[in-house]
């Protein structure tokens, strides 16, 4: 069994689907953790709904990933109410699909701010305690259009591709301190995100995936979970797909 017990995780975008998943995951394991969201109440109501599941200590925190002073309040609060992050998930992300001619520079430059500048500012805030205990984990979010390219999400695909450079730099800078970093690439995952999807279009998808359906948010949770524990403290750099076989 994976045992936390003492370690303080952030989840990034965990008020719901993979990244509630995750929060959840993590607390079940032992870990002390950090619910965020753009909005404090929600945080709150979903920290309190996985503490009273987990009974370790759960706080919501609001945090808007792409601004830089949220980043800071939001890590400071940590820091004061838990102590410094010993597992960062950089889950946050959002879309703004259209095709590529129609494309607006506000639809671009929002998915870059958020997913990846976003990643980058959590990051940035959390590695420092990591540094200093010599020991750290932090996952990103990446994505199956990060590798395949996807009509409609130029934005989108760019930065999840982005991710992974991100992932692989850092491994390299920080493994002498005993910090890994590896990102998660999902498939076509049961969440909101997917849920908007017409049932012809989520029937067209299906038949890309060998495995003939989409995944569960807990699928992806649990290749997280692995990744922060003392079974995976020799892999770094590295990029797990969880896509049911579709690439």
């Amino acid at each position: 069994m994976i045992d936390l017990k003492g370690k303080i995780a952030l989840v990034t975008g965990s008020t719901r689907g993979i990244g509630k998943a995750t929060a959840l995951k993590l607390a079940q394991a032992g870990a002390n953790v950090v619910v965020t969201g753009r909005s404090l109440e929600r945080a709150s109501e979903v920290a309190k709904e996985i503490e009273e599941q987990t009974g370790v200590k759960v706080i919501g925190v609001e945090l808007d990933v792409g601004n830089p002073d949220s980043v800071e309040k939001a890590v400071s609060k940590v820091n004061e109410e838990l102590g410094p992050v010993d597992i960062l998930v950089n889950n946050a992300g959002i879309t703004r699909d259209t095709l590529f001619l129609r494309m607006k520079l506000q639809d671009w430059e929002e998915v870059l701010k958020v997913n990846l500048t976003g990643t980058f500012l959590m990051t940035q805030a959390c590695i420092k305690g990591m540094i200093k205990k010599r020991w750290g984990r932090i996952v990103n979010l990446s994505s199956v259009v990060g590798f395949t390219g996807n009509v409609g999400q130029a934005n989108y695909s760019s930065t999840k591709a982005g991710i992974v450079g991100f992932t692989k730099t850092l491994a390299k800078e920080l493994a002498s301190r005993n910090i890994t970093v590896n990102a998660v690439a999902p498939g076509f995952i049961e969440t909101d995100m997917t849920e908007v999807l017409s049932d012809e279009i989520k029937e067209n998808y299906k038949k890309q995936i060998p495995m003939g359906r989409f995944g569960k948010p807990e699928e992806v949770a649990n290749v997280i979970l692995f990744l922060v524990s003392d079974l995976a403290s020799y892999i770094t750099g590295e990029v797990i797909h969880v896509n049911g076989g579709m690439f």
